[in-house]
C-alpha cells in the first residue's frame, strides 16, 4: 500500500510553531556574537585613546560615550538572553528595541569617528 496512511494513525498533527530546543540556543548565540562585536568596538576605542599622543577632549568624550553605549547595550542584551531561558519570550518592547538600535548605531558612529581621526 503505497501512499496511504495506516488506519489507526488518526488525523495529522499540526506542525509545532518552533523548535523548542535549538531556536532559543541559536538566538542566544546571536546575541552573544553581537555583544562580542560591541565589546570589540569599545576595546578598540579605548586602545585608540590610550595610544594617542595627546588625546583631546573630543577623543576622551567619544571614548566615554562608547563605554556608556557599550554598558547599556550589554545590559539590554543580557536581559533579553535571560528572558529566553524560560522559553519563548514576548517580543521586544518598542522602547527596548529602540534603545538597542540606538546603542548599536552609536557604537558604530563613535567607532567610525575615532578611527577616522587624523594622526591615528
Amino acid at each position: 500500500m503505497t501512499g496511504t496512511a495506516p488506519p489507526d494513525a488518526g488525523p495529522p498533527r499540526p506542525a509545532p510553531d518552533r523548535d523548542p530546543g535549538l531556536q532559543p540556543e541559536r538566538t542566544r548565540m546571536a546575541w552573544r556574537r553581537t555583544t562580542l562585536s560591541a565589546t570589540a568596538m569599545a576595546v578598540l576605542a579605548a586602545r585608540q585613546l590610550l595610544h594617542s599622543a595627546a588625546p583631546g577632549p573630543v577623543e576622551v568624550a567619544l571614548a566615554a560615550l562608547t563605554g556608556v553605549l557599550w554598558i547599556a547595550f550589554v545590559a539590554l542584551a543580557h536581559r533579553r538572553m535571560r528572558a529566553m531561558v524560560t522559553g519563548r519570550p514576548p517580543g521586544l518592547p518598542p522602547r527596548t528595541a529602540l534603545l538597542l538600535v540606538g546603542c548599536t548605531l552609536g557604537l558604530a558612529l563613535c567607532g567610525a569617528v575615532i578611527l577616522a581621526r587624523p594622526g591615528h
